[in-house]
């Protein structure tokens, strides 16, 4: 044998050694297994031309995809985990829902029961009877005693009329004595009606016609009964027709001016019931309804006002005393869940139903109102359905993660 061939030979021989090592190994049978399988999945796949007409067997339809893509979402939480993190389940029922608005009020004065005293002639203070702000007056009281040159030509005008009527009645001609009577009696009465326009009572009046005599000073009365809120009168001051000498107030009622959010204005209507409280009287409460809701609100607080009136007969609630007003309003029954059941994110609000065997359904809802702990629910859940109530933060943490989003409210 020829030396050159001898490597040739043995490297072949050990060729084929290897091959044979590899077969009895099973290497050989997997290759070959692997190229027969192949073989059918190229020639089984059917032309787009013959599922089209119903040939053999067809890929999912897009309405079949949109039905797949539907399905509830569920996120599985096991029962060992929900006692880990605390998760609370509540049914969601239909209650009767009272929604209580607290709110701060304060005491002022009653507007229709606060008495001006106002300057109707040109004159001069000469006497004050009321020489503080804060006193109480009563009706008819003597205010101040005034000076005016203008009553004292009135006076003298009405005493020269009386006298004409006395000397009518003395003329012998009957004719004429009854012209100058009815003509007197005419100006007698306009000269009391000038007095009376002036504020000049009735009795000075009188006394003015009984006398025969004008009166220096005129005195001004209390038109009803109260506290002096404003005083500008001072003795010896000179006083213009329209100058304001005395505000009174009467204190036998009071009102109550309370503030309410703008999202609460809704739900307040005049008639409604309200419990108020001061810190002056502990444990007692006043009953009261509500007169009047303000038309406007504040820019700055976004609140609107209302008004309550109270009776003060001992004239205990004094004017500035804050207060405590708490407003009860009946909504009637509603469906409703806790309000830790529901996840505002900013543009919906999220609840998960539990589905059973550990599995929550993330849900979007719609919520209406809020009122003591419960929030109504007007779409997205039925009665009955339970909502976890506790760690639905966790839950839905675990949702995030594995992906797991409600599907949208139909509208």
């Amino acid at each position: 044998m020829n030396k050159k061939n001898l490597p040739i030979i043995a490297g072949l021989i050990l060729i084929s050694g290897l091959l044979l090592y590899f077969y009895k190994a099973g290497y050989g049978e997997k290759l070959f297994k692997s190229k027969a399988s192949e073989a059918p999945a190229v020639t089984a796949q059917p032309s787009s031309e013959h599922q089209a007409h119903g040939g053999g067997p067809q890929t999912p339809s897009k309405a079949d995809k949109e039905e797949t893509s539907a399905e509830t979402p569920t996120v599985e939480i096991s029962d060992d985990s929900q006692k880990l993190i605390g998760v609370k389940v509540t049914e969601a029922a239909v209650k009767p829902f009272v929604k209580i608005i607290r709110t701060v009020g304060r005491i002022e004065y009653d507007e229709r029961k606060i008495s001006t005293v106002t300057m109707k002639f040109e004159g001069w203070i000469e006497k004050l009877h009321i020489d503080y702000t804060g006193r109480l007056v009563k009706k008819g009281e003597p205010l101040a005693e005034i000076y005016s040159p203008e009553l004292v030509a009135t006076q003298q005008e009405l005493i020269n009329v009386t006298k004409w009527k006395k000397q009518g009645g003395e003329v012998k001609d009957k004719n004429l004595g009854g012209m100058l009577i009815r003509d007197s009696e005419t100006l007698v009465e306009a000269a009391k009606q000038r007095l009376r326009l002036f504020d000049i009572s009735d009795a000075q009046i009188k006394n003015i016609e009984e006398t025969g005599r004008p009166f220096r000073t005129l005195t001004l009365y209390s038109p009803a009964s109260g506290y002096v809120l404003q005083k500008t009168a001072l003795q010896g001051m000179r006083a213009m027709p329209g100058d304001r000498l005395f505000d009174i107030a009467d204190l036998g009622s009071v009102w109550v001016i309370a503030d309410v959010y703008e999202h609460d204005l809704p739900f307040v209507r005049e008639g409604h019931s309200a419990n108020i409280g001061l810190s002056y009287f502990p444990g007692k409460e006043f009953k009261a309804k509500v007169d009047y809701v303000y038309p406007a609100l504040a820019g700055e607080t976004r609140t609107a006002k209302i008004r309550f009136t109270l009776p003060n007969p001992g004239g205990v609630l004094k004017p500035q005393m804050f207060t405590n007003v708490e407003l009860k309003v009946d909504l009637g029954k509603r469906l409703a869940v806790p309000e830790e059941a529901v996840i505002d994110t900013g543009l919906r609000q999220v609840v998960y139903v539990d589905k059973g065997e550990g599995n929550f359904e993330p849900r979007e809802v719609t919520t209406g109102v809020r009122a003591d702990g419960l929030v109504e629910i007007t779409k997205g859940l039925k009665s009955g359905e339970k909502v976890a109530s506790a760690a639905n933060f966790l839950i839905d943490s675990e949702a995030q993660l594995k992906g797991v989003k409600p599907l949208k409210l139909k509208p």
